[in-house]
């Protein structure tokens, strides 16, 4: 029995996931996301075992048991960092930022707005409702911080699920990752005055800017040291991503619970700055796997957690008529709540960033979840013996109904509101490509179903049978695309694909690290136009290209003549390089054009688009080939430094492709292959941080005068 108690966890663990797996397949046919269904196992289990359903089998019983007196620090302290981690990695900061300032007024104004109306709500109910009597404003006030949240455990899932629009799923991710941070917050300055040891001297709304200063202080600076400590190490794979791994962990836990200041802020500053500052830095092997790698730990997190919720709520839970319908009204009234606060702040959230629709709102109030978090919360208040035993039943009742229902009801209900809003679906370009795309593919794969037919090795084979996997055709759109959105449509598709050849010839070492990440910026500031902007309309590239023609007036004004090509010789090679990755994306471009022009994905009529898209993009080739030119003829040192750099690179990048094949070819293994990308990593990893030492050698210059090596 001993035996069992120690191996316990750990099965129940492994028949979560496989719970997870089966359920995962079962529910792709169906319209209710996976979350859900995983919160409805667990809590059918956690019922089974209250009903004494298990008692036959005595070791399911114990474990099951063993769930629901599970302490809510092994949910906050385990969990919880995988997954704000992991949504803050994965967030794209271009859109985050133009993001923020309305998921900032959500999470901070809008929660203080639910926190308030919700605890007059409750104290509304303590003034007729029987049993509610006990109910103060703190009391109150304690429950509407930690009931107003939005759980990015359950919002952040649903969205990926759901597949819905980038800038709203940022936008929705960003206010629960905040609002989860200062609801934490708001719900330790009440529940601390029940838990403290001494009173606190300092006012709440001190206390609140330093521990939501605080977090994202620290999580900044652990990033960064983090960082600095694996360019400095320069080490392999593994140990660059255990690094992120154990300093993820270490961030949380020790703003959370050595320093007093807000872990999930910290956490969110953290994996922000990784994502931003710290995959330029990595080797392109390193981001591959750390994307693989939290998106299985993101997936573990999620099945478990939502099936212990269930079982949680079964087991700790005390019911009665009265607290049911105290309950159903509480679910209504802040629903009505988080609409009220919205609309509040829509005047204002309309202007900021990208805006804010109607439409959009109605999803922001609909989408309100509540999950693992709050009930981590309510479960920390039913261990507090400084809090009345009547309250902290009630809250926990409150919190796993109000979990409950926004499960069951708010969230399998998400994807029909959303088709009903219109806001998952296609425009009729892309559904028109998304059709001719699957006739392409029908045509191709009927043909070589008629060429397999003639085969005289294959004539014995049920044909009919093989016929039954043959690819369904689409129904055809009923309107027409308009020219116009469906250039859009087409843009959006060369923009995807630039993207792509831009990973690929940064990861191949032909441009640098500040090279792709201004041309990555250029990519996500032309999606934010949605293809309605000309491909020709790259204002960063071309502006940041153009400082060279600045530099030049300043050297001919006489302008500090004598440093400007040694100190900007860099940047001027930063300039060419960029330069040359353009026009090579460019080329690409002109590439997919000639294969759509090629195919069979466009008519006739829709091909004489394709004319007006080849003009956006030779407009780029011609523009940059000029500025290259320009930059030739006036900084010739500086240029030939740049050819310098590049041809070194050209070179490495051969040398790995040489290692790659001979890897594909199966002439090396890759083991064997490890120390030669190795090798090639740190020659690339000179050339890379060879500015570096330009800078050092222009202060020392600066300092200690000029040496007799050279103007350049």
């Amino acid at each position: 029995m001993e035996e069992f108690d120690l191996l316990s966890p750990l099965l129940l663990a492994v028949a979560g996931l496989m719970i997870g797996a089966i359920l995962k397949s079962v529910l792709k046919k169906t319209q209710l996301p996976y979350t859900v269904g995983l919160f409805a196992f667990g809590l059918g289990m956690g019922l089974l075992e209250r009903f004494d359903c298990f008692s036959v089998f005595p070791n399911i019983s114990k474990a099951i048991q063993s769930v629901g007196d599970m302490n809510p620090d092994f949910i906050l302290y385990v969990f919880l960092p995988i997954l704000i981690f992991d949504a803050a990695y994965e967030m794209n900061m271009h859109i985050f930022k133009k993001t923020l300032s309305n998921a900032t007024l959500l999470a901070g104004p809008g929660l203080i707005i639910g926190m308030l109306l919700t605890a007059a709500l409750v104290m509304g109910f303590s003034l007729f409702a029987p049993g509610y009597e006990s109910w103060t404003w703190p009391f109150a006030l304690m429950f509407g911080a930690l009931i107003s949240a939005t759980d990015p455990v359950a919002v952040v899932a649903l969205l990926h699920e759901l597949k819905t629009s980038k800038r709203f799923s940022t936008l929705v991710d960003g206010e629960s990752l905040l609002n989860d941070g200062t609801g934490i917050v708001c719900f330790m300055l009440f529940f601390g005055a029940y838990t403290a040891t001494g009173p606190s001297t300092t006012s709440p709304f001190i206390e609140f800017i330093e521990v939501v200063a605080g977090g994202a202080l620290l999580g900044f600076i652990l990033a960064r040291l983090a960082l600095w400590f694996i360019t400095q190490v320069n080490s392999e794979e593994m140990i660059q991503n255990s690094v992120i791994i154990l300093a993820a962990y270490l961030t949380f836990i020790l703003s959370q619970f050595y320093l007093g200041v807000s872990g999930v802020i910290a956490l969110v500053a953290f994996g922000l700055t990784i994502s931003y500052k710290g995959r330029p830095k990595l080797k392109p092997q390193v981001n591959i796997f750390m994307e693989k790698f939290w998106e299985l730990l993101a997936h573990i997190a999620n099945t478990l957690i939502f099936i212990i919720v269930g079982i949680v709520i079964a087991e700790k839970v005390e019911m009665n008529w009265t607290n049911i319908g105290i309950l159903l009204l509480l679910y209504i009234g802040l629903n009505l709540i988080r609409f009220l606060m919205i609309m509040m702040l829509y005047p204002v959230m309309k202007h900021l960033g990208y805006g804010l629709s109607k439409r959009e709102s109605v999803i922001l109030t609909w989408g309100g979840l509540r999950g693992a978090l709050g009930m981590t919360l309510a479960l920390m208040v039913s261990y507090a013996p400084g809090i009345p035993e009547d309250i902290r039943r009630q809250i926990l009742f409150f919190t796993a109904g109000i979990v409950t229902l926004t499960l069951s009801v708010n969230a399998t209900t998400m994807r029909w509101l959303l088709k009903r809003l219109g806001l998952i679906n296609t425009t009729s370009a892309r559904s028109q490509m998304e059709y001719n795309i699957q006739e392409h593919i029908c045509d191709n794969t009927n043909k070589y179903f008629e060429r397999l037919n003639k085969r005289d090795q294959l004539a014995e084979a049920n044909w009919q049978r093989v016929a039954e996997y043959l690819p369904k055709h689409m129904e055809q759109p009923d309107h027409i695309p308009h020219t116009n959105d469906l250039l859009a449509e087409i843009r959006l598709r060369v923009l995807d694909k630039e993207k792509t050849s831009c990973k690929q010839i940064y990861s191949e070492g032909i441009i640098s690290k500040a090279s792709f990440m201004r041309l990555m910026n250029s990519l996500d500031e032309m999606y934010d136009h949605d293809g309605q902007f000309t491909l020709n309309f790259r204002r960063s590239i071309f502006e940041f290209c153009e400082q060279a023609t600045l530099l030049h007036n300043l050297q001919s004004m006489g302008i500090m003549r004598d440093w400007i090509s040694f100190y900007f010789r860099e940047r001027i090679a930063v300039i060419y390089d960029l330069g040359r990755g353009f026009i090579i994306l460019q080329r690409e471009d002109l590439k997919l054009l000639d294969e759509l022009k090629a195919s069979d994905l466009l008519n006739e009529d829709q091909k004489s688009n394709l004319q007006i898209l080849h003009h956006e993009i030779t407009d780029n080739i011609n523009k940059m080939d000029s500025m290259i030119a320009k930059l030739a003829k006036e900084f010739p040192k500086a240029y030939r430094h740049a050819l310098t750099q590049k041809a070194i690179r050209m070179l490495l990048s051969d040398e790995r492709r040489t290692v790659h094949q001979m890897v594909s070819d199966g002439v090396l293994s890759e083991k064997d292959a490890e120390p030669l990308y190795e090798n090639i990593d740190e020659r690339t990893d000179e050339v890379n941080s060879f500015s570096h030492s330009v800078t050092a050698s222009f202060f020392r210059w600066i300092f200690f005068g000029k040496k007799k090596t050279g103007k350049n």
